[in-house]
């Protein structure tokens, strides 16, 4: 199957997703008793419309998505999985860092990846061997290779305690740093370490549809993914180091374990 038609089908439901979720984001303010009805709908029409779009395309290919989306049955090598509002918390209080996340296996390979930034209209791409892009224009990640000058960020807990690991990780790259920041949305701090922004993300706690497309777009922004420890990533496990590729990311590995 030409990859470039599957990017293609991805990019348009990824905008079709982020138009649904901007549509839905007019329709409540932070201020209301409980946004978080409407935030449930707006996700779940964002990733109905992505799920009926691509499935109307490849009526074969499996599915899997954060909002109870699964579709396992059949022999398809394909499998595709769906963020359809990646950043809920800031969304619910109109931050404006959230992303639509849709990324491609075929055998269990990550062949394609597409994030989609509405509000920015930032359209990350890539296809397995040929690169990333942002907007069409190719994207690199950075070459800083000092943890003092780094920009890294990291996914905590929801309401972890001091005392959690993740925090202790965070605490301590903290002090050797330039700075260390906590967004709220996985796949736009992949985007930003594929596109040079930052130099790492890293995560102990995010599901698949939250690294798919990511870690492909930062694999071949030439980047370089693995688990905290170094070792090989695997996307059903929530255990992810991206960075640039240069020797921060063992620095970075070597603290996050002693964090430990």
């Amino acid at each position: 199957m030409d990859r470039t038609d599957l990017l293609e089908v991805a990019t348009e439901a990824a905008r079709l997703g982020g138009a649904i979720l901007q549509d839905w984001a007019g329709r409540f303010t932070p201020r209301e008793k409980s946004p978080a009805n409407l935030v449930t709908e707006a996700d779940l029409a964002s990733e109905k419309a992505i799920f009926e779009l691509i499935s109307s395309k490849f009526p074969d290919h499996r599915f899997l998505g954060e909002e109870g989306l699964l579709r396992n049955e059949g022999n398809s090598p394909y499998r595709w999985i769906i963020d359809p509002l990646d950043g809920t918390s800031n969304y619910v209080h109109k931050f404006p860092y959230y992303a639509v996340s849709i990324g491609l296996e075929c055998d269990g390979e990550l062949i394609v990846g597409v994030i989609y930034d509405p509000n920015r209209d930032e359209m990350f791409t890539a296809i397995q061997g040929e690169g990333a892009q942002l907007n069409g224009q190719k994207i690199e990640v950075s070459v800083i290779d000092e943890l003092s000058s780094a920009m890294c960020m990291a996914s905590l807990p929801i309401k972890a305690s001091r005392d959690n690991k993740a925090v202790r990780r965070f605490l301590d790259v903290l002090e050797a740093a330039q700075t260390v920041q906590r967004t709220g949305s996985a796949a736009l701090n992949l985007c930003a370490v594929a596109c040079g922004r930052i130099e790492s993300f890293w995560s102990t706690s995010l599901k698949p549809w939250d690294m798919a497309a990511g870690v492909l777009i930062v694999r071949e922004g030439g980047g370089k993914v693995t688990t905290c420890e170094d070792q090989e990533f695997d996307v059903n496990v929530p255990n992810m180091l991206a960075s640039n590729g240069t020797s921060l990311h063992a620095e970075i590995s070597a603290r996050l374990q002693y964090a430990e």
